[in-house]
């Protein structure tokens, strides 16, 4: 990254890896918070890594003695910008499979299999998602942080189908800001237990669960939390459902569902294995009780390019552990 192309007044220190910007604030952007006017400044950086750079304390501002995200510039302060090398990432290359739908050096588009974890974190340091990408991508960036290079949404471990990760900084931040925006097209096809009606929406509020902290439950003043649902075949004690997200909140689809009466199949943590036994047929019922995850996946991704705008949609078929289901299913019809 050269800073010196990117905000007026900045230049690369001689003979160091760093990278110093000193970037002066004019009177017309008096009133901005410090993190917009530099990501405005220097796209390459997202939101987020300008303010850990301020934690780390890379950023420095004359006159003021106190540097916060949420600062407000008055208009004729000097910004000092350092762009530390980047360390190495502490997460380990590893030859794993890996289904890759499109890549360029932007992005990277992922199918990604049930049982991957997304990325390294307590009980899995190894064998997941950025571990594979690590070994993939020579330009993998560090954006994300050490263990969550460019990744930028996540599917939970038991969870299959279409995942995007970004390459650098600035596709980071622009992906993060249509995911924000509630603009990507987010498609998921899930089994769950009883016969839903033909369509509708969820619209409550998901945080962590009060009394068991590694659970997400509907709270009051949660982080609002929409998902939309259309049935496509309703078989006996099962339903075949799409549904759409308007919000990705963790666990979204799982919470909502099991709360509305409709656990995905499978689900260990908010299903019920009690549920598998309202289905009559020995065959479907003992298929659905050996599942060893929720029968949810993402078979459908639409974003824009963050580089070139251009609209792209990834799609990925029904793994064969669901299909199975369904295969059975439609047989006792």
């Amino acid at each position: 990254m050269s800073l010196s192309n990117k905000a007026e007044g900045s230049s690369q220190i001689s003979g160091s890896n760093a990278e110093r910007a000193l970037i002066e604030v004019g009177p017309e952007s008096a009133g901005n918070r410090l993190d917009h006017f530099l990501a405005s400044k220097i796209p390459s950086l997202s939101r987020n890594r300008i303010k850990h750079l301020i934690k780390d304390g890379f950023i420095h501002i004359s006159p003021h003695s106190t540097v916060k995200s949420s600062l407000k510039l008055k208009g004729g302060e000097v910004i000092e910008l350092t762009i530390p090398e980047a360390e190495p990432l502490e997460a380990l290359p590893e030859n794993l499979d890996m289904r890759v739908l499109f890549e360029d050096n932007a992005i990277i588009v992922i199918d990604k299999e049930a049982g991957m974890v997304v990325h390294p974190a307590a009980g899995h340091s190894g064998g997941t998602l950025v571990n594979a990408l690590l070994y993939h991508c020579s330009d993998l960036s560090g954006v994300g942080g050490k263990l969550r290079p460019g990744i930028v949404h996540r599917l939970d471990k038991d969870t299959s189908g279409v995942m995007i990760v970004t390459k650098n900084d600035e596709a980071h931040n622009k992906m993060a800001a249509q995911f924000k925006a509630h603009s990507i097209l987010r498609k998921y096809k899930a089994l769950v237990y009883g016969v839903m009606a033909q369509k509708g929406t969820i619209d409550e509020p998901l945080g962590r669960h009060p009394g068991e902290r590694k659970k997400i439950a509907p709270v009051k003043g949660g982080r609002r939390a929409v998902t939309h649902w259309t049935l496509l075949k309703a078989y006996e004690g099962l339903s075949l459902v799409e549904l759409t997200l308007e919000t990705g909140r963790t666990h979204q689809i799982r919470v909502h569902l099991s709360n509305k009466g409709h656990a995905v199949a499978g689900d260990q943590t908010y299903g019920s294995s009690g549920r598998a036994g309202e289905i009559k047929n020995k065959a479907i019922r003992d298929k659905v009780k050996a599942m060893k995850r929720q029968a949810l996946h993402a078979w459908a991704l639409g974003f824009n390019h963050p580089v070139s705008g251009e609209y792209m949609e990834f799609h990925s078929q029904l793994p064969r552990d669901i299909q199975n289901i369904i295969d059975l299913l439609e047989s006792q019809v």
